[in-house]
């Protein structure tokens, strides 16, 4: 995991948030897909710390989470 991602690499990737996400803003993640890499920040805080993982580290989490929620 990484976390040195610099504003203006922030802000040239297209950031998706979740369709689960409320009209309200609620605590929401948005991530942006790179090469070899997803990028993931605060919804609320974009101008804050981006988190870099790799893509199977991405794949693993929302794998669990998926699993966890259809529990």
């Amino acid at each position: 995991m990484n976390s040195s991602v610099s504003s203006a690499v922030a802000s040239d990737l297209a950031w998706y948030k979740s369709s689960y996400s409320g009209a309200e803003g609620g605590q929401c993640l948005e991530v942006a897909a790179g090469t070899g890499v997803v990028y993931v920040r605060d919804s609320k805080a974009v101008a804050g710390p981006v988190v870099r993982v790799s893509r199977e580290a991405w794949s693993g989490f929302v794998g669990s989470a998926s699993s966890v929620r259809g529990a």
